[in-house]
This record gives C-alpha cells, structure tokens and sequence, in this order.
C-alpha cells in the first residue's frame, strides 16, 4: 500500500469546525429543491453507500481571515459543501471511473470550489448561485436526451458517442483551452458560461451527460470516458467492452479528479514561482530562507539565469502579494493557493499536501501551525525511501524549515504575540 493511500491526518491535527454566526441560513451550496435527474442519483448514492462520517483537520484560512476582520460566511459555506461531497467519497466509489460517477456530486464539488475562491476574491455580498449553475449544467444533459440531438434507438456505441460529441463540442461549441493561461478553465460555472474550459472541466460535463442518460434508462452499454494527456485533445467516450489494457491510464476516477482540480489550482496560485523547474515547496522554502538561487547547488544553477527583467517583475511581485493585490495568477495568490491546500488536506490524497501547506503557514506567520503539519507529514513518511534527487532536496528543506519554525517558537515571549494576524491586516483588500 502507497503512503498516499495509508496516511489520514493524525488526532492531534483533529479541532474544531469552522463555526456558524447567526441564526440558520441557506447556504450556497445547498442541494437544489428542484426534482431532476441529479437528485435522484444523490438520493440513491446516499441511501446505497455514503462516506462515514469524519471530522475535519484543523485549518486555518478562515479563522485567519476572520480574526482579520474578513468576511468568510460565503467561504466558510463553500467550504462546508465541499467537505460534504468528499465526506460521501468511500473506498470504493472514489476509485470508480466518472463514468458512473457514484458517491459524491463533482459538479457540486467543483462548483463549491468555485464559489470558496469566488468569496475569498471578490468580497461579494452575495454569494455564487450554486444552485443556478447546477440548473444549468442538467439543462445542458438532459438537452441532449431532447429532439434530435439523441442517436436513434439501439444505435451502437460508436454512433452514440458520435452524437454525443457532435452535441457537445459543435452544437453547444465547448472547446478545450488551457488552465494555466486562463485561470477560468478550471471553473466550472466559468466553463459553462464562456464553453471554454481545461480537460478536466471537459471532462466533467461529458460525465454530466452520461450520467443524465443512464438515469433515463438510454444507455444500454457500459460507457467510458478517456481522458486526454496531451495539450490539445477532448475527452471522449467509447464502449468499455471494447477498451484495451492500455486504456486504464486514461481513465479519470473521482477522486483523482478533484485531485487534478485542486493540484492544477495550487499550482496556478502559488505565490512563489520564480523556478518553473523545481518544486512549489522547494520555491516557497528558498523565497522565505535564502531568497532566489541559493537552496541548493541545484537551485543555485538553475536560478544563476534569471533575468534582470525576471528579477525585477519577482520584486513588484512581491510588493504586490504584501499590498493584497493579486489581480495577476503569473505572480500568484496566497489566500486560494492556501484554499487548495486545505482542500487536498480533507481528501487525505497525499500527505506531500501537508508539507506543501505548512510551507505557506511559514510564510502567513503561522509558524506552531507550521511545526505541527510538518511533523504530522514526517511521521506519515516515515519509512519510505527517497528515490531522486528532487526528493532528497526536499527532504533537507524539510529539516531546514523544520529547524527554523524551532527556533523562532523557542524564542522568550513568543507565545504571547499574534504574528500571524498581522498577515492580513497588513495587507490591503484583494480588489
């Protein structure tokens, strides 16, 4: 068994729920009172096999930013609506493929994710219409099962598809593009809204559809999706029967979706990204510790060629991320890097996520936070062999931020002041 599917968060790392303020209110993620198809499916998927009930990791994003003075009852509600679909992730529908789609509602995930990130920027008082854009994505599916959009009946697999994908990348004009480029790729109210998205917002809908058509009782065959590992190609599906033992790399489960989701959104957000050829946790050490080009003979080499141009947009960079104004994903964007974080946390897919997340605690002030999920991912890695030298660079970072958060922790008085509050109010407003 992999340490990725071995480790859970420790019970030390176990606390207190974001709380409510106020009465009861509708959240914006709240399931719809609508009867469609979707209903259905999660009715049967909780009354079949729902996730057991966990609690969730102590994380700090939304306490932090509370005790700054930032709203967070949207974010906070977004982030409840993701912890529930997660929560309905068991063992095993987790691993099925987004064809079947069981357990959880990724829609729902992905618009939940969405609507966090929406809040934590926008400051809107009124929150993402969750709901809306799940309307809007069963419109969408059950479009297809309407006038002559649908294959004739009994039409084979390859004919059914053949109209699906017509259907959707040239009657609907969905297209693929990058999420690096354009951030709004990996949005799903975004995708439906431009029909321009990433492969994995492609992807989802194509699921969408699938799982429209098999609640009608229109699909008699077992459908899959294969997902594209190339930079231009669409996700598409083909009749199970027929996949060959190659296939099995490209086809997306649930949970590795939301991980995909989740990993890409980290990437893109991650304030320190001046070495596209390193780590993001070997970045956030070197920016914090030595500054650019130093962590390392490696990170030397590599660094030794940044342009004076590079140097100087790092700097304005910089004085960007302490004024709160990240209106450029290039230079990164501390409060939904951290959401990421936190998020990939909950589905306990990897415990990298807690070094990588302690990383940026360093760097928000929160430094009894930062020891303890640095100690909570050694101890998940305990045993296991260091294969590269990326990893074995890593390894040390980790000793050396380690050592570092000791001893500032160990310093007379330190308990008694609140640096890490200071992050936010220091900063202005993201807008």
């Amino acid at each position: 068994m992999s340490c990725a599917a071995a480790w859970s968060p420790p019970s030390s790392a176990i606390g207190r729920n974001p709380g409510r303020r106020g009465g009861r209110r509708r959240t914006c993620c709240s399931s719809s009172s609508a009867v469609r198809p979707r209903a259905a499916a999660a009715a049967a998927g909780q009354q079949g096999e729902g996730g057991s009930a966990r609690e969730a990791p102590r994380l700090v994003l939304h306490d932090s930013l509370d005790a700054a003075g930032v709203a967070t009852a949207h974010a906070r509600a977004a982030r409840e609506g993701f912890a529930a679909q997660v929560g309905r992730l068991t063992r095993v529908n987790a691993g099925t493929s987004i064809a079947i789609s069981r357990g959880a509602d990724l829609a729902r995930a992905a618009l939940c994710v969405a609507a966090e990130d929406d809040s934590l920027v926008s400051h809107s008082s009124v929150p993402l219409p969750v709901d809306a854009f799940i309307a809007r994505l069963d419109d969408l599916s059950t479009g297809f099962c309407a006038g002559g959009n649908f294959p004739p009946s009994r039409a084979p697999p390859e004919v059914f598809f053949d109209y699906l994908d017509r259907y959707l990348y040239v009657h609907k004009g969905f297209r693929r593009t990058n999420g690096v480029s354009d951030v709004r790729a990996m949005y799903l109210h975004s995708v439906l809204t431009c029909r321009s998205g990433s492969a994995l917002m492609l992807a989802l809908i194509y699921s969408e559809i699938l799982k429209t058509v098999r609640i009608y009782g229109l699909l008699d065959f077992d459908a899959e999706i294969f997902f594209p590992t190339d930079l231009n190609s669409l996700p598409r599906g083909y009749d199970k029967q027929k996949s060959k033992l190659g296939d099995e790399p490209h086809i997306m489960t649930s949970k590795s979706l939301l991980v995909e989701i989740l990993k890409t959104l980290k990437a893109t957000f991650w304030p320190f990204q001046f070495n596209q050829s390193s780590s993001l946790f070997l970045n956030a050490v070197a920016a914090n510790h030595h500054g650019p080009g130093t962590l390392g003979d490696n990170q030397t080499r590599s660094h030794g060629n940044i342009s004076a141009i590079e140097m100087a947009a790092a700097k304005a960079a910089q004085h960007r991320l302490m004024r709160g104004v990240w209106t450029n994903v290039r230079f990164g964007d501390m409060r939904r890097a951290l959401a990421a974080c936190e998020r990939l946390i909950l589905l306990q897919h990897d415990p990298h996520e807690l070094r990588d997340y302690a990383a940026l605690l360093y760097h928000c002030g929160y430094y009894e936070e930062c020891l303890h999920y640095l100690s909570s991912y050694q101890t998940a890695m305990a045993g296991q062999s260091l294969s590269n030298r990326l990893e074995i660079l890593e390894d040390e970072a980790v000793d050396t931020l380690r050592a570092r958060v000791t001893l500032i922790l160990a310093e007379d008085g330190w308990s008694s002041r609140r640096p890490a509050a200071s992050y936010w109010t220091k900063n202005s407003e993201p807008w």
